[in-house]
């Protein structure tokens, strides 16, 4: 799996989680929803994302969009 494709994941499933945690616990987490997407359009733009330097220092495998 590349790096490309681990932080769409992860994002994807903190999405999913977050949606699940507004529904059933508190309707405050759809801010984790907000900040997801918020870091996925910055990172689009700047090239810059914490999840990917997360995964990079894991050994994941660079892909195209975090280099």
């Amino acid at each position: 799996m590349s790096l490309d494709r681990a932080v769409m994941l992860f994002a994807g499933v903190v999405v999913l989680v977050s949606v699940a945690l507004t529904r059933w616990v508190d309707p405050a987490w759809v801010w984790l929803t907000v900040f997801v997407g918020l870091n996925l359009m910055q990172a689009s733009v700047t090239r810059f994302c914490p999840a990917a330097m997360l995964f990079r220092r894991l050994g994941v495998r660079p892909g195209t969009a975090f280099r």
